[in-house]
């Protein structure tokens, strides 16, 4: 993923809800190996030939700094995008500065644009958003041959968001374009089975202009009690019970937004007791409270993403501290990313500032596993940014020149 593109990007943007992805019909191959140019390390200097005779006083060693460890990177693309990429994007980070390394691409995937790990670390899953929808599972190896176990029918078209359940034993999905959700199982061995569950969103009604539901992400609640999908068409968040023995979905509940407001991506506090939601399509954020017992989602007020002035933003991806003391928002469009304080115990956000994200339409956002770096997946600069995040203040500051990676859609850093 590393050659520069100037290919259009895949997701415009633009206010009408039902042209913003782009599909190819054929399937590439199910099965790959990436090969991954080995790098050389740098030998250890020799020691001295020969030793004094008698013995002298020497200082103390300075201590060694600590080094950084190097930690995996996977990039999602649009391959079926004028300029994207070819798959899965391979890459390593410096967790001390925030340094991007590509390392190869694993063929085999169509239009991966959306990744999800297992919480063993062994298997990672991409949507292959294309009409006829599928997820795929990868086993990831220590010396980077990874390999593509398969393909799994999502059941609809589109798939843009993927989740797994933390036991380990579903992946959840959102069909995008035909507003569905589905389930299907995990094996012992990280391949997925046959398809468990398969909900389309078919009421309440579309909001204006949307022409049909459109499921945006599906996740599961802090508690592991729920699982809660955001419908961008419908304007809706519908709460559901996943029954862990069988895969099936049973729908509890469903918040419902104001017309128009288009929710496409929801974020939880740590407490379980909120969540942060963006707005696509009129442009806000919006505090919800959660109720673990009933699953229900109450929706605030809508709030400001910080951007001003003519361009027309579309926020995309909220991620929030694991303290849970900071919230970040990327704004498609204006280009910037927004920080919020969290008050009150996940009650309130309140907007700090927003800073240039140093690309062009920043697709979603990833904070590094222990918050020292957010990583920016910029669609049309074709590039990943990354930040440091201050500890205290939750202050964003470049980390260093942006990474290029086509038509880049996701970032996902262990």
């Amino acid at each position: 993923m590393s050659s520069r593109s100037t290919g259009s990007a895949t997701d415009s943007g633009g206010g009408g809800g039902l042209s913003r992805r782009r599909f190819v019909g054929v399937l590439t191959a199910t099965s790959a190996v990436a090969v991954v140019p080995a790098t050389a390390g740098m030998a250890a200097p020799a020691p001295s030939p020969g030793a004094p005779a008698a013995p002298v006083a020497t200082p103390a060693p300075t201590p060694a700094a600590p080094r950084a460890a190097t930690r995996r990177l996977f990039l999602g693309t649009y391959t079926s995008s004028p300029g994207g990429g070819t798959g899965v994007g391979l890459a390593t980070y410096d967790s001390a500065t925030g340094a991007i390394t590509g390392t190869g691409t694993l063929r085999g995937v169509a239009d991966p644009s959306y990744l999800a790990i297992h919480p063993d670390g062994r298997t990672l899953f991409a949507v292959d958003e294309q009409q006829a929808g599928k997820v795929t599972a990868i086993t990831l190896a220590d010396d980077g041959r990874h390999t593509v176990l398969g393909s799994r029918s999502t059941g609809g078209s589109g798939p843009a968001h993927l989740s797994v359940h933390p036991s380990g034993q579903w992946l959840l999905t959102a069909n995008y374009t035909s507003g569905s959700v589905a389930v299907l199982p995990i094996q012992a061995s990280g391949a997925l089975g046959e398809r468990t569950a398969l909900v389309t969103h078919s009421t309440p009604p579309p909001g204006p202009g949307q022409g049909g539901p459109h499921a945006h992400q599906i996740v599961t609640s802090p508690d592991g009690g729920h699982v809660l999908a955001v419908d961008l068409g419908n304007d809706t968040v519908y709460t559901y019970r996943l029954d862990v023995r069988t895969g099936a979905l049973t729908r509890v509940s469903y918040a419902r937004l104001r017309p128009g407001a288009g929710p496409r991506h929801l974020t939880f506090h740590p407490s379980g007791a909120f969540a942060y939601l963006a707005n696509e399509l009129d442009n806000t954020v919006v505090v919800c409270a959660y109720n673990s017992s009933t699953g229900q989602l109450t929706p605030g007020e809508p709030q400001s993403t910080g951007t001003t002035g003519n361009t027309r933003s579309y926020p995309a991806e909220l991620a929030v501290t694991a303290n849970g003391a900071f919230a970040y928002l990327a704004n498609r469009g204006h280009n910037s990313l927004a920080r919020y304080a969290i008050e009150a115990d996940g009650a309130e956000l309140r907007l700090l500032d927003t800073v240039p994200v140093g690309g062009d339409y920043p697709r979603q956002i990833a904070l590094s596993p222990g918050g020292e770096l957010l990583f920016a997946a910029n669609q049309r600069s074709n590039s990943v940014t990354v930040f440091d995040v201050d500890q205290v203040t939750g202050e964003l500051r470049s980390a260093g020149a942006p990474f290029t990676a086509p038509v880049a859609v996701c970032v996902l850093p262990l």
